[in-house]
């Protein structure tokens, strides 16, 4: 059997950058600045829902009903999978992350998870066409803190 397609040195740092550059909008509950990271019509699921079409509505339902209400969200750059087609133009990212939740009576909890992102390269870069993200077992599902968005 075949090795696993690993990507190559220049795809693996761009790709710590990304997710090191995304984790800093989370934590800046900055969705602009997030969302051409990602293509429009992205297919996603996380911990608030199933299959979400489309950046808008992932947006509206995921990223709104988690990023204000964690803190300290960072992907575990040194425990990150990187495979890449051999024409360079698909890539799927495997990474494992950490946040604090909040109970609420407002004391904080370890909130770790782990996510698989699948990206495309066109002429104009890379751009994640699918992310799933999800809790670790017995993580609780609810956070309670009440950041305000930066910006939509």
């Amino acid at each position: 059997m075949a090795a696993l397609p690993l990507a190559n040195t220049e795809i693996v740092q761009f790709f710590r950058e990304w997710l090191d550059t995304f984790s800093g909008y989370v934590r800046e509950v900055d969705y602009a600045s997030a969302r051409p990271l990602f293509h429009p019509d992205v297919l996603a699921f996380g911990t608030h829902n199933d299959v979400i079409p489309g950046l808008d509505q992932w947006v509206s339902s995921q990223w709104n009903n988690v990023w204000p209400k964690t803190t300290d969200f960072r992907f575990v750059l040194e425990q990150v999978s990187i495979l890449a087609s051999p024409d360079g133009t698909t890539a799927t990212v495997v990474a494992p992350w950490t946040s604090t939740g909040y109970h609420p009576d407002g004391s904080a909890f370890p909130r770790p998870g782990r996510a698989t992102m699948v990206f495309s390269k066109n002429r104009d870069g890379w751009l994640c066409v699918h992310s799933h993200m999800s809790l670790n077992r017995g993580v609780p599902q609810a956070s309670h803190a009440n950041r305000p968005v930066k910006a939509w």
